[in-house]
């Protein structure tokens, strides 16, 4: 926890003249953490608890509601005791949750039918796949690319290449009405909903249902009816600007007004990615790569996702989005085997060797996203030796973060055709020098690290503190952005071009070898 130099804002709460703060949530993947935050955005208070993951069966990612509202309520408490203040200073709440995980629940109770299903879940592969090879995608597919010629719209061409993914919520939904009897008649939202103690609705986390369109704001009937969705069990939708409501005064003893929901764009706002071009890069337990896009949704045909970036007031910023889902994942399993004790070591670990040895590690977990998109793949080591060590095998693991940083990157850079502005990079593996280094050296320019990792909940302190005039304008907050270092390419850039060094044109290539190698794996053809 960081501290700052303690100064009074002069704000007047209750009668007494009061330092306020802005206090802020994030609900992860593997953990909950609430930061509070003072005017200068300086961490003044910090708390956080383990999420344990759930397996059921192979494939199934799952997560408490019960234990996950416990830990949300112990965190918000423990952050503020730890930060010396009391309920009545906290002037706003922000919250970042995970946008792809659900769960369903009786709408007269609030009891959930079931666990979360996890953003990282596979168990409608099988349904993905059967949608994708389907009569009726290859005629929509046959129609858009009619379409496409005659008016030579982008987003037609994108209809016509659309595969669905695990990762949208609809098909996970698909499969809970289909295995839980009870849940034809309850309410189904992302996590971020689930804590409907607190909160109402959330423009920004509807987009990765697949069945909300960005552009009117509205549910599509028409892909509600292709997957078999009754368009009732959704939210209604409405321009609710910065207010989502307050804290019921029962929980924290204080009502305290929510003023932002949101996930990854959390972190995009944190970073102060605010202009076309700028690029967030978070990499935590997954790597999520974001590109402003402005005021228009990005039609992608190889599979960048369009999102809401924020909403505030008649303003909509969108982004495009690529994923890597096992980042964090592979070091965590990595350091369960015993490879290094703290992750701390990692970065000297893979400095220590010269290269790999010739090994490659596939980080497929939760199968390959964007561009590759194969729920089926699996994780793999290949180029196994006996002269292979520890720090050999901790150098490739740490090498393929990287390297799906790069297939990103590229891909982002062909699909937008946007000018890159800048690139931040957050989340817990963004300390590790040796990702970074390596990450700079394949996109051939520079990337900056904050000082601060958790952006995801700066973010969503930073949007709260404007509606609440806390903070007053972007420009305010770009003043209190900190950059912990710079990491420049260490080969030059010529004509817009990166030029890699020959070692790893080898090292990519046996790679993208392996990755070949290890998609498609689970399929039962």
């Amino acid at each position: 926890m960081s501290k700052g130099n303690f100064s009074t804002m002069g704000s007047q709460r209750n009668g007494f003249n009061k330092e306020m703060f802005i206090l802020s949530v994030d609900v992860g993947t593997t953990s909950v953490r609430c930061h509070v935050y003072d005017k200068e955005a300086k961490c003044r208070g910090s708390c956080s608890t383990k999420v344990v993951a759930l397996y059921p069966e192979v494939g199934h990612v799952e997560m408490d509601p019960d234990e996950l509202w416990k830990e949300f309520i112990s965190v918000v408490k423990g952050a503020v005791q730890d930060a010396g203040i009391q309920m009545h200073q906290v002037e706003a709440l922000g919250i970042s949750t995970q946008r792809g995980t659900f769960t369903t629940w009786d709408k007269k109770t609030g009891v959930p039918f079931h666990n979360f299903i996890s953003w990282q879940d596979q168990r409608a592969a099988d349904l993905v796949k059967s949608w994708n090879t389907s009569c009726t995608m290859k005629a929509i597919h046959v129609m858009m690319k009619g379409l496409y010629f005659l008016t030579r719209q982008k987003r037609l061409l994108a209809a016509s290449l659309i595969v669905f993914s695990t990762q949208h919520v609809t098909f996970r939904l698909v499969w809970a009405l289909t295995h839980y009897k009870k849940v034809c008649m309850c309410m189904c939202m992302c996590v971020g909903w689930y804590l409907n103690h607190l909160t109402d609705m959330n423009v920004e986390q509807l987009t990765c249902t697949l069945t909300f369109l960005l552009n009117p704001m509205c549910w599509s009937g028409f892909l509600c009816s292709l997957v078999s969705l009754p368009l009732s069990i959704f939210p209604q939708v409405e321009n609710t600007g910065h207010d989502f409501g307050s804290v019921d005064p029962s929980i924290f003893g204080v009502s305290i007004p929510i003023m932002s929901m949101a996930d990854q764009q959390a972190a995009m706002f944190g970073e102060c990615c605010f202009d076309v071009g700028d690029v967030k890069i978070t990499m935590g337990t997954g790597t999520f790569m974001d590109i402003n896009t402005g005021s228009k949704p990005h039609t992608s045909v190889a599979g960048l996702y369009p999102l809401v970036g924020w909403k505030i007031g008649a303003e909509v910023v969108y982004l495009a989005e690529g994923n890597a889902a096992d980042t964090g994942t592979a070091i965590k399993w990595a350091q369960d085997l015993e490879l290094f004790s703290v992750v701390q070591e990692t970065s000297a670990m893979a400095y220590s060797v010269r290269d790999s040895d010739g090994v490659c590690f596939v980080p497929s977990f939760s199968g390959l996203q964007a561009p590759l998109n194969d729920p089926k793949a699996c994780a793999s080591l290949m180029g196994l030796k006996p002269s292979t060590t520890k720090s050999h095998l901790v150098r490739a693991i740490l090498e393929s973060v990287a390297f799906r940083n790069k297939q990103l990157y590229e891909i982002m850079l062909k699909e937008t055709q946007i000018p890159i502005t800048k690139i931040r990079v957050d989340g817990g593996v963004s300390s590790n020098d040796f990702v970074m280094q390596l990450t700079a050296d394949l996109f051939g320019r520079k990337v900056a690290r904050p000082q601060c990792h958790e952006m995801s909940c700066l973010g969503a302190a930073f949007v709260a503190g404007l509606g609440v005039g806390f903070w007053r304008t972007r420009e305010e907050l770009k003043k209190l952005q900190s950059t912990d270092e710079e990491f420049l390419p260490r080969s030059p850039l010529k004509e817009g071009v990166d030029i890699q060094s020959q070692e790893y044109i080898a090292i990519l290539q046996s790679w993208e070898r392996a990755l070949r190698r290890s998609m498609n794996w689970y399929s039962k053809a």
